[in-house]
């Protein structure tokens, strides 16, 4: 049996950087709320998502593209009393 190894060039992946509830986080590229949230680490009980101070729907969350420098906050409801 042979064995061919293919020989795949370099690729350079460009890492954006963006603000998650306060902390930098680097991310491979641009992409959607959708992705962003499996990506980083976030809350799993998050109520809403904010993309420098404005809410995006949830119905959006497939096709709002995050920036570099966005300054995303993962709201989450917290109780007390």
């Amino acid at each position: 049996m042979t064995t061919t190894t293919e020989s795949k060039p370099n690729r350079t992946v460009k890492m954006i950087e963006i603000s998650v509830n306060g902390r930098a986080v680097e991310i491979e590229s641009e992409m959607t709320v959708e992705q962003m949230l499996d990506t980083v680490d976030v809350p799993p009980n998050y109520l809403a998502v904010e993309i420098n101070a404005e809410v995006v729907p949830r119905e959006h969350y497939t096709t709002h593209i995050v920036h570099s420098g966005d300054e995303v906050e993962v709201v989450t409801l917290v109780g007390g009393g």
